[in-house]
């Protein structure tokens, strides 16, 4: 196991090629300030980085996942609010962006397993992965407008796919606290578990047995085609599934299915 910055706000653990990210500041509700929004951008780069790595779980040290953005430290340094806000062109990302974009960009999925408040940037946060799981008594919320904000930390990218404008709109704007049962059925999550981790660690497990390859094409795929035109999605599939009729690991993957016991190629 390969445990990196332990004492950081964002803790790093890299296991049987799974990388556990963690918001590490239990006694701030795991609240977002700009060392966690640095911090996350570091770790997203080093995943990045890692071949070996193969899926990615979110979660939160403590009682929360995220309780979203730490407003005093935030909102008290003009220079901060700065960091996080800047970009030299407006379609680029910046810093508060990144930490849901980010996951986006990764080769490899990534599975948030939440539980007590996920609010504002931490929802904003979880957006970010493709898969987000939580537990029945977890509490979810759109939270900016309480603030006199905007959900700008990209995780609207992730609203317009699961979601219609009008109940995307109504959350934004009310700032409303979901179950649970309640976030489900907005699509907001994408399942229910007593324990979140352990569901997470499964669905990592199984997901490790498929292709690297087939893997990492889906989610281009899926991220990049989804809401495109038809011809554009058809055009992806085709040259996606060249690419992995190609690559190295497609022989592996038949041999496997078959019963035989070969580790891919990374």
């Amino acid at each position: 196991m390969t445990q990196i910055n332990p004492n950081s706000p964002v803790e790093l653990q890299i296991k049987q090629q799974i990388a556990f990210v963690s918001l590490n500041r239990p006694d701030k509700l795991n609240a977002l300030d700009i060392q966690v929004f640095q911090q996350l951008v570091k770790t997203q780069k080093i995943i990045k980085k890692n071949k070996k790595i193969r899926v990615v779980i979110l979660s939160g040290h403590g009682e929360d996942f995220c309780s979203g953005l730490d407003i005093k430290s935030v909102m008290s340094n003009k220079i901060a609010a700065i960091r996080l806000l800047w970009k030299w062109l407006p379609g680029n990302t910046n810093l508060a962006q990144k930490v849901s974009v980010g996951w986006r960009k990764l080769n490899v999925p990534v599975i948030a397993a939440i539980h007590g408040r996920c609010w504002g940037g931490g929802l904003q946060i979880a957006l970010g992965a493709d898969y987000r799981i939580a537990k029945p008594n977890s509490s979810i919320s759109i939270m900016e407008s309480k603030w006199g904000l905007i959900p700008d930390m990209a995780g609207n990218l992730a609203l317009r796919d699961c979601m219609s404008k009008d109940q995307a709109m109504k959350l934004a704007m009310t700032a409303e606290e979901l179950t649970a049962a309640e976030a489900l059925n907005h699509k907001l999550i994408s399942q229910i578990s007593d324990n979140p981790h352990e569901t997470a660690n499964g669905l990592a497990k199984q997901i490790k047995q498929r292709s690297p390859d087939a893997i990492k094409a889906i989610k281009k795929l899926y991220h990049k085609r989804w809401q495109d035109f038809d011809r554009y999605l058809l055009a992806g599939e085709t040259l996606s599934q060249w690419k992995i009729l190609l690559g190295k690991n497609q022989s592996i993957a038949v041999k496997r299915q078959m019963g035989k016991d070969i580790p891919y190629k990374h």
